[in-house]
């Protein structure tokens, strides 16, 4: 778990500094509550502890971000704010090529959906 606090802490550094990502936070400007629950995501994620389904259930990640606008821009800058905590934090080339594919994956899938879904509101 130490690994995911000091990757989520370096992440939410920058978000707090952030005039595109910070408005989507609804406890903002306190992140406590969203590097608690980000940290926790990553730790079971990556095969840790449980604890985020025990405290939320499923991580319904679609379902949990479909409130907020996560356009183009809004996943180019967590994007940029990821890949500079994974570099801050991982000096192993391997892990960090790892967690950036999936990050830029899961954050492509969100967006692609979140449009989508938008989209189809509209209709």
């Amino acid at each position: 778990m130490p690994f995911f606090e000091r990757l989520v802490d370096a992440f939410y550094a920058g978000v707090a500094t952030d005039d595109v990502l910070l408005p989507l936070y609804p406890e903002q400007p306190d992140l406590t509550g969203a590097r608690h629950r980000l940290t926790l995501f990553l730790a079971q994620y990556w095969g840790g502890p449980t604890t985020y389904s025990d405290e939320r259930g499923h991580p319904r990640l679609r379902m949990r971000h479909f409130p907020y606008l996560v356009g183009p821009a809004q996943r180019d800058r967590w994007l940029h704010h990821m890949g500079a905590a994974v570099a801050a934090v991982c000096d192993d080339p391997a892990v960090s090529d790892e967690l950036m594919t999936y990050f830029v994956n899961t954050a492509e899938r969100l967006t692609v959906e979140a449009l989508h879904l938008r989209v189809a509101e509209v209709r």
